[in-house]
């Protein structure tokens, strides 16, 4: 009988213990970031399809340190300090405010945007995520909180850099993935435009692709992602996402993808497209162009689509 009382006890509690250090193990490899900086002069995305243009981006990484360059500073919602740089290219010029991606920084995702925005006559606003680059944290939440850092650097950018300023929330992969859950916000009439890079349309489609892709099974595997996220990281990464935030978006979005992207694929931004309320948006496809390499692929393209987009609505 006492054997019978233990057994009923203990096979619960095994059961709980597994799913909770499974879940933490997820939680770890998916969530968590241990932000620790970059030894590397030049730290180099990984990859083959990355190679090619490796010379273009060491040219940016060093124009990216040479610039003149205003560092600033704002305390997220739940105490972290989030930090960026602000790049003036023309005083009283339209600002872009950029998000990079998925365990990177703004130094090695965004190095390359600042020197488009200067051609294109904008100045830029390029930050580093929660638990990224030189800003506070070690929990990436895939947009959820993230949103909530766009829209206080939105507000930290009318108050504190130009208060008639146009402004052009702008991310690459998890970054348009942030700006896109944004969008669908109340923003305050200096957001003109949104420009999405490569994003994923939710949190678990990405997820459950990735795990898909390391031959692991995700219909198994997810739940346990996901309860990781909401006991260690305190957020639910189904709370929300781009694809049904942008029900009910109203500013104008450009979408830009590559069809050789094989870590977001580009569905993901032709699903985020469809779904977009926007009377105003635009979806461009960069032929071969790799994850997150649709602006070096082909700049001749990247600024024509975007500046086709983006000049009418900034010249009103």
């Amino acid at each position: 009988m006492e054997k019978n009382v233990l057994l009923f006890w203990l096979i619960p509690l095994i059961l709980v213990l597994i799913t909770l250090t499974a879940s933490f193990i997820c939680f770890m490899t998916v969530f968590y970031s241990s932000r620790k900086p970059s030894t590397e002069e030049f730290p180099l995305p990984v990859g083959k399809q990355y190679e090619e243009f490796y010379p273009r981006m060491r040219e940016w990484m060093k124009e990216f340190r040479t610039l003149p360059q205003t560092p600033v500073e704002i305390t997220s919602f739940d105490g972290l300090k989030l930090r960026g740089r602000y790049f003036q290219h023309k005083a009283g010029g339209p600002i872009e405010i950029l998000f990079h991606g998925y365990r990177g920084t703004s130094y090695r995702d965004l190095c390359g945007a600042v020197y488009r925005c200067f051609t294109l006559g904008r100045n830029a606003l390029v930050l580093d995520h929660r638990a990224a680059g030189e800003s506070e944290g070690h929990v990436i939440t895939f947009g959820v909180r993230e949103k909530r850092d766009c829209l206080d650097w939105i507000k930290y950018t009318v108050e504190n850099i130009d208060p008639d300023a146009k402004i052009i929330i702008t991310g690459i992969s998890m970054g348009a993935a942030t700006v896109l859950m944004a969008a669908s916000e109340d923003l305050p009439k200096n957001v003109v435009g949104c420009l999405s890079d490569c994003g994923f349309s939710s949190a678990e489609a990405i997820i459950r692709k990735t795990i898909a892709d390391m031959s692991l099974p995700a219909p198994i595997l997810y739940p346990f992602v996901r309860l990781g996220a909401i006991i260690f990281g305190r957020f639910d990464p189904n709370k929300s996402s781009p694809v049904t935030a942008l029900r009910s978006c109203k500013i104008p979005v450009m979408f830009i993808h590559g069809d050789a992207d094989y870590f977001v694929p580009y569905r993901m931004s032709e699903e985020n497209f469809a779904a977009c309320a926007s009377e105003k948006k635009k979806l461009v496809l960069t032929r071969d162009a790799g994850h997150g390499l649709c602006f070096p692929k082909n700049e001749e393209e990247y600024f024509r689509e975007n500046a086709a987009f983006f000049d009418p609505i900034l010249k009103k």
